[in-house]
């Protein structure tokens, strides 16, 4: 058996696992990998400049693919600095292998500078935490956090290296890669029941999440949405392509609006969940999301989610792609005639108010807005919708300014729109990163608030670095708007302390060209389509600081 270190065997897992990048930072526990990265040229480093980058670039690869991704921090400090875009992925169930280097088993002990137990601080947001305390044990330790990372519900995975694991050196068996095949359909009864219940309701609605996403299951989604003439709208946290939007059946994403998306529901007698959190909310209300009595019909594989706060009548775990598979062409067969004609009706009414109908009217309500100074920020999502290339790749943390995006840039393909997710802001520019190099050469916008792109600027270095094809767009409103609208709307208050950028204001444009970005600032609106066009026709990354009005 031939002899290895354990710098070397860890890349070399990784790389047989399906890493094609690692994103890091290194420091000095870090420097056995860094020293073995030169015998494995077809690993490519990605650099970011903060830990909390690193994790959100490698997130944005894995959700803009769909593949495994790993990552690597620095010690205590690093991954503590790292946590809050680990919870993001958390949240969104990205699979990763997260890693740390540690210092040497022992000399731990003696509480050397940066030293902290990693597991305990890692295990609150990852399915699996560990620490490689012999050689031979790290070919089984990989092997169990990529599959254990890859199988649904997919998340996040930790290991400590300690820096005598890391250059130790023996003969060992790297063995090989599981993957758990989880593309499970019901079985013959269950569609049965599904198919007699979802047949008796006289108006059934549906809510997809980003299990649609995950399972691959646009086309088989809008399938099922037509065959019953229902409407579908996205969960309340839209943050990836969960619908096809020009599709008759698809209207929205419901509100973050406990008393809204009530009277919404009310018009149904079923609600059909697609693999998602259907009504997760951000602030308390007295109104619960729910109306009362409406049942629950969930599909999916992620049963945490299912029953969670209002109960399900029928909750079946299996994946959304294969069960709608076989599910749609049942419906048809049972329902027959009429099910097909009252399908033909329903679709046609539900054309003259779906996404496309209101996308309509929206942007005709918005065009008028084009001669606004500042620079209407509803106005900017519709100049970026109209100027945007057909195959971008848009990652949206625009929050208030970005309101109306995805009621203006439709969704096409699964991998072709990525938003916030969790609410921890900063995730957006790094997350462009990751995005790009996994759809490359596909270009990538990405609309980004000033108070999000403060918390992870470093980001545009990697991107000069790397030379991406990236747009970033910064909304410019001089302060955090969505915490002002909060302050009024639940205190009536209108003293704004600690919630404006000026004394000094922030130049986007000048920490962009610091980090190698070229930039330009647009401050009238005559100025920006012509801008947007230049912008997008660009082959590397490139930032648009633009200044919108941040009146509350």
């Amino acid at each position: 058996m031939n002899r290895i270190t354990g710098r070397s065997a860890f890349l070399a897992l990784l790389k047989d696992e399906g890493i094609t990048h690692l994103f890091g930072n290194p420091g000095t526990t870090e420097l056995p990998i860094m020293h073995a990265l030169a015998e494995h040229p077809d690993l490519t480093f990605v650099l970011g400049l903060q830990e909390a980058l690193v994790v959100a670039m490698a997130d944005g690869f894995s959700r803009a693919s769909g593949k495994l991704v790993a990552c690597n921090v620095h010690v205590a400090p690093g991954l503590g600095n790292a946590m809050g875009s680990l919870y993001n992925a958390k949240f969104t169930g990205t699979p990763m292998i997260l890693t740390a280097g540690q210092q040497e088993q022992g000399h731990g002990l003696t509480e050397p500078l940066l030293y902290h137990p990693l597991v305990p601080m890692a295990e609150p947001l990852v399915k699996w935490a560990v620490e490689v305390t012999r050689l031979e044990d790290l070919p089984r330790i990989v092997r169990r956090a990529a599959k254990v990372a890859m199988t649904p519900p997919t998340g996040p995975v930790f290991i400590s290296l300690p820096g005598d694991i890391l250059n130790a050196e023996a003969g060992i068996d790297l063995g090989s890669s599981t993957r758990v095949d989880t593309r499970t359909r019901p079985a013959d009864a269950v569609l049965d029941a599904l198919a007699r219940r979802i047949l008796a309701a006289e108006r059934p609605v549906i809510v997809a999440g980003d299990e649609i996403v995950k399972s691959d299951a646009l086309e088989a989604a809008a399938d099922f949405a037509a065959a019953l003439g229902a409407p579908a709208y996205q969960q309340s946290a839209p943050y990836g392509a969960h619908f096809l939007s020009e599709h008759v059946c698809y209207m929205r994403a419901l509100p973050r609006d406990q008393r809204q998306v009530r009277d919404l529901l009310s018009k149904f007698d079923l609600l059909i969940v697609l693999g998602g959190d259907p009504v997760r909310m951000s602030v308390w209300s007295e109104v619960e999301p729910l109306p009362d009595g409406l049942p629950v019909v969930h599909i999916g594989l992620l049963d945490w989610d299912m029953g969670k706060n209002f109960a399900a009548e029928m909750a079946v775990r299996a994946e959304v792609r294969e069960t709608l598979l076989a599910l749609t062409p049942l419906l048809k067969k049972r329902g027959g005639v009429p099910l097909a004609a009252k399908a033909k009706a329903a679709l046609a009414h539900l054309a003259k108010s779906n996404w496309t109908a209101k996308r309509a009217q929206l942007a005709e309500r918005i065009e008028g807005c084009g001669a606004a100074s500042p620079i209407d920020p509803d106005w900017l999502s519709l100049q970026i919708a109209k100027a945007l290339p057909p195959d971008a790749v848009l990652v949206n943390e625009g929050l208030t300014s970005a309101r109306h995006l995805t009621d203006l840039v439709p969704y096409r393909d699964r991998y072709g729109y990525h938003g916030l997710a969790s609410g921890g802001i900063g995730w957006g520019l790094p997350a462009a990163v990751g995005a790009a190099l996994a759809q490359a050469p596909r270009p990538v916008v990405c609309v980004s608030g000033d108070g999000s792109a403060m918390y992870s600027i470093q980001a545009l270095w990697t991107a000069a670095n790397a030379k991406l094809p990236i747009t970033f767009i910064i909304a410019n409103n001089g302060g955090y708007r969505i915490i002002k609208q909060r302050l009024k709307a639940f205190h009536g208050s209108d003293r704004y302390i600690g919630m404006d950028f000026a004394d000094p204001n922030i130049d986007f444009a000048a920490l962009a060209r610091s980090l190698g970005v070229p930039a330009e600032r647009i401050v009238e609106p005559g100025a920006l389509p012509g801008a947007l066009k230049q912008a997008f026709a660009g082959a590397g990354p490139i930032l648009l600081d633009v200044v919108v009005d941040g009146s509350v």
